[in-house]
């Protein structure tokens, strides 16, 4: 008897994977739908659009781009973790992806093991950025100034738990240095609070940034990634410019459902870094503060992982609350 079950067991797998290698020879034989968990016109959403567009030609099949902001993302979120994995529901999101493990408990999904990454569409450099009554012109001058006066400079950044708040954070705990935090409700709030000189220094976006950095109303000290932003190649990193083992980007990524077949992945791999590597693409990013990036999903896979870890170690270090 057990062993009939057996057989029976083994024959129903194999037919499984029989159905599931035959849908993913043909595919995609229908619709796509991508979840973008935030609202429509910012750069998650913009990355996204821009990339269907294309993939809609290549995979010569319709493509819908389907909002569903709210929870801080976690809806949508949820929405691909629990569909499907046959490669018709599909998920492009931030790299709060990382970060809100670290802030919310009881999550309804896991951010490694739910899902699988296709690439990061592109990178977003933060520049470290200052109001020009700051004395410091290099990021060596700043710690400097940190350090001299504790506390006592003030940091303005888009709302806690925010990509911007954890690069501040991740600074300061790699620098040993301590601002003054001042949330604000939103990146465009606390650039005009720069701006106007009611806080000191911004971890800018590269779009909000590089307009006011030309123009001499601020100042640049470095960008905060791993290598030099192109759209501003003369400004070091942080890490080259002094502070020793810091790094931090947000990125937009797109990843499928866990046990995803690898033929899905790989197609959809090949397609988006064929469209990322196009110049055209690669240019009407860089115009909006974004550098394309195609990297593998093995790559991508482990980006997820290594900022999970180390967004959880900072919020532990920094005492930031978890809900």
């Amino acid at each position: 008897m057990k062993k009939s079950r057996l057989i029976v067991t083994v024959l129903g797998a194999a037919a499984l994977a029989a159905v599931m290698g035959a849908g993913a020879a043909d595919y995609p034989s229908r619709p796509i739908r991508v979840i973008v968990p935030q609202s429509a016109g910012g750069s998650t959403d913009v990355a996204a659009r821009v990339l269907t567009d294309k993939l809609t030609e290549s995979l010569k099949q319709i493509i819908v781009v389907d909002n569903r902001p709210g929870a801080g993302s976690l809806n949508g979120t949820e929405t691909v973790a629990k569909s499907t994995a046959d490669g018709y529901t599909l998920l492009v999101i931030a790299a709060s992806l990382t970060i809100t493990p670290a802030l919310q408990s009881n999550l309804p999904f896991d951010p490694v093991r739910d899902f699988a990454p296709i690439t990061q569409i592109v990178d977003l450099p933060h520049i470290v950025t200052v109001h020009p009554a700051v004395a410091a012109k290099s990021i060596a001058e700043f710690v400097t100034l940190l350090k001299a006066k504790p506390g006592q400079i003030a940091a303005g950044f888009s709302g806690i738990g925010t990509s911007t708040h954890l690069a501040i954070e991740l600074f300061q705990h790699t620098s040993q240095t301590k601002m003054l935090m001042v949330p604000y409700k939103g990146g465009s709030p606390a650039m005009t609070a720069l701006l106007g000189g009611e806080v000191q220094v911004n971890f800018a976006t590269s779009s909000t940034g590089i307009p006011h950095i030309r123009s001499g109303k601020l100042r640049g000290l470095a960008v905060t990634g791993a290598k030099r932003s192109t759209a501003i190649p003369e400004l070091p990193t942080v890490a080259e410019a002094g502070v020793k083992g810091y790094q931090h980007a947000s990125w937009v990524g797109m990843l499928a459902p866990a046990k995803t077949p690898k033929p899905v992945i790989d197609r959809l791999h090949a397609e988006t870094v064929k469209i990322l590597a196009r110049n055209d693409i690669r240019q009407s990013f860089l115009k909006q503060g974004m550098e394309a990036e195609g990297n593998t999903p093995q790559e991508f896979a482990a980006t997820i992982t290594r900022e999970v870890e180390q967004w959880k170690k900072l919020v532990t270090a920094a005492g930031i609350k978890v809900q």
